[in-house]
């Protein structure tokens, strides 16, 4: 059986929600929206793992794309540092690529799960700290 859900238009308005919702929430706490995503897209759209943290990684470029458009304007970007970081980062995420799909599903769910637990550890901290 495919992990893969029927488009339909109700799945597309819960996603155009889900997204919005997401995306208010990890510009709200400062997180990123992958730790909102992913687990929306396993519970409520009914992807694997797998599946759940490509489509998330795919849908960060757009805002990315214009992010960083937008951090040129300004003259924010520091080309060099950009480029070195860019060709590290795709090599990073053919190896964890790679590595993602070499786990079973469950011993990737339950990795997923800790870095959520270490998100909230660290904002929670972040909060207490500042008073």
């Amino acid at each position: 059986m495919s992990s893969l859900i029927a488009v339909t238009d109700g799945h597309v308005v819960i996603a155009i929600v889900v997204g919005l919702a997401a995306g208010v929430l990890a510009g709200l706490f400062g997180v990123g929206g992958g730790i909102l995503f992913v687990p929306a897209l396993t519970l409520v759209f009914g992807l694997e793992q797998h599946n759940a943290e490509a489509t998330s990684l795919l849908a960060i470029l757009p805002t990315v794309a214009v992010g960083s458009w937008q951090q040129r304007r300004y003259g924010n970007v520091r080309w060099a540092a950009a480029v070195a970081l860019g060709l590290a980062g795709i090599g990073g995420v053919v190896a964890g690529g790679f590595l993602a799909v070499a786990l079973p599903e469950s011993v990737l769910r339950r990795l997923f799960g800790a870095l959520l637990v270490l998100t909230a550890v660290q904002l929670g901290w972040r909060a207490w700290r500042r008073g």
